[in-house]
């Protein structure tokens, strides 16, 4: 049996395939864009207080390494991880309409913890699915996954312009308005070839767990992307107590996002090795948490969040091809479930330990994260000699 990506296709069935993922892609990452910037400003808009806005923004975390695991193993065993996006987008904008309708703290933990179990595995769920089209048709991932950061931009530019003119009360709705948009695009998901292995599901994942070189890579990516969580939690709230508008915030997360983009767009040009990209990944990080760390004018900061495109993108386009190089097709679903397990427990982890530390010094919670993402450089550059290419056997898929 040949390999996936050497199977003939149409051009037309490569193009509807790569069109219909940057739908979904889109619309998954418009719901991002709003909720990571929004959403803490929406709980405290209904009266939450900065530790229980940590615990609620731990959860998606929390799920990443309970459920998701599970959940993306289980899809991936029914050969059904396009239905298993579907399902998750469904659920995902009922979740979302039910936490729209809380106000107490402890109600809203429970309802978005039901949420998170179901949204969370959308993202690794939708990545394998790419990966597999990219083996498939012979993509490349980043301009894929480009067209995901543009609505990002899109959706937190237009939350950040509502929440200059409506009810911070009302954010919620915004987001479940994206979240309604991506049920939408999940109906449009062509369906991949069936990829049916002997190997079992147990040995599967204890082939990929005995690779140390697999752990290096999920676990230094996890690092320098859990070093992320106070930007993400707390950014938009202390951006407003200095004074920034609303529009404004979302210009600075947009400016991150485009230089995400342009990573994403350059990324099949790049020589450099997957693991080297990491580690310039993790190394940006550092720079830019202590920039911001120290309050800096509105002009520098802007300048820092061009960052984002090395600490986040570069660091996403190196985990890719090296699970791409490490991981045979048919456990690809797997592999990016223990990426997000791992990536889950830090994350988790680093919210609820940023709230109490956001509460208590403020911006010094950067100095934390920093700290965080030299880790995970230092990881991924000490085992860089052990990530030269995988070579994937005929039954691997390719």
């Amino acid at each position: 049996m040949a390999p996936e990506s050497q199977i003939p296709t149409p051009a037309s069935a490569k193009r509807r395939f790569a069109v219909s993922l940057a739908l979904f892609y889109s619309a998954v990452f418009a719901v991002s864009g709003t909720h990571l910037p929004f959403f803490p400003v929406w709980l405290k808009a209904i009266g939450v207080d900065a530790a229980w806005i940590g615990l609620i923004n731990a959860l998606p975390a929390i799920t990443r390494f309970t459920t998701l695991p599970q959940v993306t193993a289980f899809a991936e065993s029914r050969h059904a991880i396009r239905a298993g996006m579907m399902v998750s987008a469904l659920a995902t904008a009922i979740g979302f309409a039910a936490v729209g309708l809380q106000q107490q703290p402890l109600a809203l933990f429970l309802i978005y913890a039901l949420t998170c179990m179901m949204w969370t595995p959308t993202m690794p769920l939708t990545d394998a699915y790419a990966l597999r089209g990219v083996a498939r048709y012979g993509l490349d991932y980043g301009p894929l996954r480009l067209w995901g950061s543009a609505a990002f931009a899109a959706g937190s530019l237009a939350c950040g312009y509502l929440v200059d003119h409506i009810a911070a009360r009302d954010l919620i709705w915004v987001i479940v308005a994206w979240a309604v948009v991506a049920v939408a695009a999940g109906l449009l998901l062509r369906p991949l070839d069936d990829v049916r292995r002997k190997t079992t599901e147990r040995q599967a994942g204890e082939a990929l767990l005995r690779d140390a070189g697999f752990w290096a890579v999920i676990v230094s990516a996890a690092l320098i992307q859990g070093s992320h969580v106070a930007y993400y939690t707390f950014s938009a709230i202390n951006w407003q107590l200095h004074g920034i508008s609303g529009l404004t915030i979302a210009g600075l997360w947009t400016l991150g996002v485009i230089a995400e983009i342009v990573v994403f767009a350059l990324s099949p040009r790049f020589s450099l090795h997957p693991s080297t990209m990491i580690a310039i990944g993790g190394l940006s990080a550092v720079l830019r948490w202590i920039v911001t760390a120290n309050e800096p004018p509105l002009a520098l900061l802007a300048i820092v969040q061009l960052g984002h495109g090395l600490s986040f993108g570069m660091t996403v386009v190196g985990t890719m091809n090296l699970l791409v190089q490490r991981v045979p097709s048919h456990q690809i679903a797997r592999g990016q479930g223990y990426l997000a397990a791992c990536s889950g427990l830090l994350s988790a982890a680093t919210s609820i330990a940023s709230g109490a530390i956001y509460a208590r010094v403020g911006d010094g919670v950067y100095y934390v994260m920093a700290a965080m993402a030299a880790a995970g450089a230092l990881l991924i550059w000490s085992a860089r000699h052990r990530l030269m290419p995988h070579p994937q056997s005929e039954a691997s898929g390719g």
